[in-house]
């Protein structure tokens, strides 16, 4: 299991995209999703062991921690309990299609949002659950991987003409419809790269 390797992949994408995370975010939110993650993940980079020798579970598990601790607005709470959520899942023993479903429902517990709210959930409720369905049909971990990076993206570009229902955009009411989620635009990147990596 790599986990190491995919929050580098994480920190990468994340530096990459960091203006157009901020562009996004400065349209219904606060200006900062692309900034604040950024940070948090060169945080996690510079800061934990990310060799192939530690145990994948601890790493996801410290690595949410540092999240929580580092990055501002809801982005770090919600991305820390997720990856704190699926490193103890890995931790006892369950497969990567587990650990991502209790990763998005910690998202969901803590957010109080669900798929339709316009937020990071509408990229990982799809992906979790195309997870799932390619596990059940007996699919690869490879192409389960690549099925849900596909509907995080799909996800994600669907919240372009959603009503923010949840957080700051919820706020701006029909003024929210237009444009696309930040955080489902994140969340789509880091599962893209889980699939890239894992």
């Amino acid at each position: 299991m790599a986990a190491g390797a995919w929050l580098k992949e994480c920190a990468r994408v994340v530096a990459a995209e960091r203006e157009r995370l901020t562009g996004l975010d400065a349209a219904i939110g606060d200006a900062d999703h692309g900034a604040n993650l950024d940070r948090g993940f060169q945080a996690i980079v510079a800061e934990l062991d990310l060799g192939d020798e530690a145990e994948p579970g601890a790493q996801l598990v410290a690595a949410g921690s540092l999240l929580i601790r580092r990055v501002g607005g809801a982005s770090g709470p919600l991305y820390g309990s997720a990856l704190r959520s699926m490193g103890k899942a890995l931790s006892q023993g369950a497969d990567l299609s587990t650990a991502l479903e209790q990763a998005v429902e910690a998202v969901e517990k803590l957010g109080k949002a669900v798929e339709g709210d316009k937020t990071m959930v509408d990229a990982l409720r799809p992906a979790a659950n195309a997870m799932a369905l390619a596990v059940q049909e007996g699919i690869g971990v490879r192409e389960a991987l690549d099925r849900a990076a596909r509907a995080a993206e799909e996800g994600a570009a669907a919240t372009t003409p959603m009503r923010a229902r949840k957080g700051r955009a919820s706020y701006l009411g029909e003024r929210s419809e237009g444009h696309r989620d930040p955080g489902a635009t994140s969340a789509a990147l880091l599962i893209r790269a889980l699939a890239a990596t894992w």
